[in-house]
């Protein structure tokens, strides 16, 4: 009798575990909020095995998660957390035991109107020599639309046939120079860095080297290529011997610093058009992504030909990744090509057994071709097409088929997106996915050298449109003032405007307008003597399943020119203005030497409010025409000095 319950017993759990899907390793959280009093709710759907929840808290930049903040019983399917400020973002880690022997993790980023972005370092895009007399137009529109999402952008262009090492060596010294750098987008063919001596995959015949492109972003290690020797995979591309150009090092020796990622579309014999033409046509559906000029519905989909696979669960880096950004309840499992070539969905996953040109249960490279897949970040998993260095590859497959924008290879290990659902861009993701050894759920080969992004790095998941036209003019009536007129976004739910400045035109626009702003012209009266670039962003207030942040556009620019001499600093100088002035006028006297110089008042937003000469006389300002509030005024004499009498 004892050994018939016995054998009960384990069919049971042999059932149970059976019954194990990928999902089933996730929790998948999402987030809402309340303002006054300030809170943040998180919420998953009820686990039936769970034992208890446990959960973790950390700033967004914070390495370790501490102790645990709270621990709930095996019902729970929320927990309110009221320890949080408005314009602060908290990360959360919820960890679920479960009966089954599961182990379940989900993770969210979760703030209450979060303040926007506008400067986000400076990227380094290298352009494949062979394909930039064919694409200047589209390549510039590209500079301008990664410097307009507040990159710093800088070009260099390289040849296919140069090697790796060269290649390497100038990302370093660019990074060395430059310690704003953090981006690297690499475009074309650029050479492909290989290395290790590992089989990520499991299969026998792929073990070697495989593409690394993680190593261009690893600026500060030692690589070698002394030690490996070995030559048993059936792709010869993957054998490594000593002095061969192909490194060592399987585990990336430390911290990738900078964000790296490629859109390399060669090799791809299956589609019909050409290199350089599916190069264009990724940079037409890449800006018109950022531009808004694609409806995508904000759902994830799932195709999972794997399950739980002992544990692994590859297709968890699709649940757990896609609930903070759409809320459970727009996670659908469903078939890969036949859904999305007649439906829509930001995000995806699929995963399968593979080989180079497909995945088992997804599809082929072929499919890729027959019809434009409409979604535009996916993952995709199975063995082999990981080495995305082959001829027709799955991996890059997707970056030809139309629309699609990004890829990779998910679930050995698996990757952390959730910080996009709260402003972050897709390379941010990538470093830190590449960085990850237990701080996230991991899976196995966390922290090693094939870990790549295929796609545009500075891209982000919500769009908003841009204004129209900006046209900037020389002020009529202030001295060495610029007027920069725009034409409003036709986004519904923009709140204001921003307006920036640079000294050149893929620089570093620094914001002038302090507050937004929701008039035009806006007038600078502090341009910089000479080449003056301006930039205007149309804002937004972004709500998610995880929270909300002020998002910007893609900023459209303009340029002019301005020539005056004997420009000094000015320090600026507020005033108030009470709402029951014990006078009703504020008077300035000027000096004689200043006699026909400006006087400005500008307030919070920018907005010149009053403006007048200075004369021989007193300057009366009437303050009941001027609402209560801060306001600041200059008046600036031949040398842009700022004097208040």
């Amino acid at each position: 009798m004892k050994k018939i319950a016995t054998l009960l017993l384990l069919f049971i759990i042999s059932n149970i575990l059976i019954a194990q899907v990928a999902a089933d390793y996730a929790v998948r959280v999402s987030a809402t909020y309340t303002e006054s009093p300030a809170s943040i709710t998180l919420a998953w759907p009820l686990k039936p095995t769970a034992i208890e929840y446990l959960l973790y808290k950390k700033s967004k930049e914070e390495s370790n998660w501490g102790a645990v903040i709270a621990t709930l019983d095996p019902t729970a399917t929320f927990y309110i957390d009221t320890d949080v400020i408005i314009d602060s973002m908290y990360e959360y880690k919820i960890y679920c035991s479960n009966t089954t022997g599961v182990n379940a993790f989900g993770y969210i980023l979760a703030g209450i109107k979060v303040h926007a972005t506008h400067y986000r370092g400076n990227c380094l895009l290298v352009v494949d020599t062979t394909i930039t007399a064919t694409m200047e137009n589209e390549l510039y529109r590209l500079m301008q639309d990664i410097s307009g999402d507040g990159w710093g952008i800088k070009r260099i262009n390289v040849a296919r046939d140069q090697t790796p090492d060269h290649v390497r060596t100038l990302i370093t010294a660019e990074a060395n120079a430059d310690p704003e750098l953090k981006c690297v987008f690499l475009f074309g063919r650029i050479p492909v860095l290989y290395s290790g001596n590992f089989n990520p995959d499991g299969h026998p015949d792929h073990q070697g080297a495989w593409p690394a492109d993680a190593i261009y972003g690893d600026i500060d290690a030692d690589y070698t290529d002394v030690t490996i020797n070995n030559t048993v995979a059936s792709r010869p591309e993957n054998w490594n011997i000593p002095g061969d150009g192909k490194l060592d090092q399987t585990s990336l020796i430390s911290k990738v610093k900078l964000q790296i990622a490629r859109v390399d579309l060669s090799n791809l014999p299956s589609f019909p058009l050409t290199e350089d033409v599916l190069l264009k046509n990724y940079l037409n559906s890449d800006h018109n992504f950022r531009n808004g000029n694609m409806v995508v519905q904000e759902r994830a989909l799932i195709d999972d030909n794997f399950g739980a696979f002992g544990g692994e669960a590859f297709a968890s880096s699709g649940w757990r990744n896609f609930a903070p950004m759409f809320g459970a309840d727009n996670e659908f499992e469903l078939d890969y090509f036949t859904t999305m070539y007649s439906e829509n969905y930001l995000w995806s996953y699929g995963c399968g057994g593979g080989w180079f040109q497909g995945a088992s249960g997804v599809g082929s490279t072929f499919d890729f071709t027959v019809d434009t897949v409409n979604t535009i970040f996916t993952m995709l998993f199975g063995s082999y097409f990981g080495d995305w260095d082959a001829t027709d590859d799955f991996l890059r497959a997707p970056l030809a088929s139309g629309i699609t924008l990004t890829n990779c290879w998910a679930g050995r290990p698996h990757w952390q997106f959730h910080h996009m659902v709260l402003g972050e861009n897709i390379g941010y993701s990538t470093r830190l996915s590449q960085n990850n050894t237990s701080l996230y759920v991991a899976n196995i080969f966390p922290h090693t050298v094939h870990i790549a992004l295929m796609g545009d790095p500075t891209l982000r998941m919500h769009t908003v449109k841009p204004v129209g036209a900006v046209t900037c003019f020389i002020a009529t009536g202030i001295d060495n003032a610029i007027a920069i007129d725009y034409t409003n976004s036709t986004d519904p739910n923009v709140l204001g405007y921003y307006v920036y400045r640079s000294e050149t035109e893929f620089g570093k626009y620094i914001r002038i307008s302090e507050e937004m702003i929701n008039y035009s012209p806006y007038e600078d009266v502090t341009p910089i003597n000479g080449l003056n670039y301006y930039m205007v962003r149309a804002v937004t207030l972004k709500e998610t399943p995880s929270g909300s942040y002020y998002n910007l556009s893609t900023g459209v620019t303009d340029s002019i020119t301005i020539e005056f001499t004997g420009i000094e600093n000015f320090e600026n100088t507020n005033f108030t203005i009470h709402p029951n002035p014990a006078s009703e006028f504020i008077t300035l006297t000027c000096p004689v030497e200043l006699i026909g110089e400006n006087i400005i008042i500008k307030d919070i937003t920018g907005k010149v409010v009053f403006r007048s000469i200075c004369n021989a006389t007193t300057t009366s300002i009437n303050l009941t025409e001027l609402s209560p509030g801060m306001y600041l005024l200059s008046i600036k004499d031949r040398n842009r000095k700022l004097i208040l009498q």
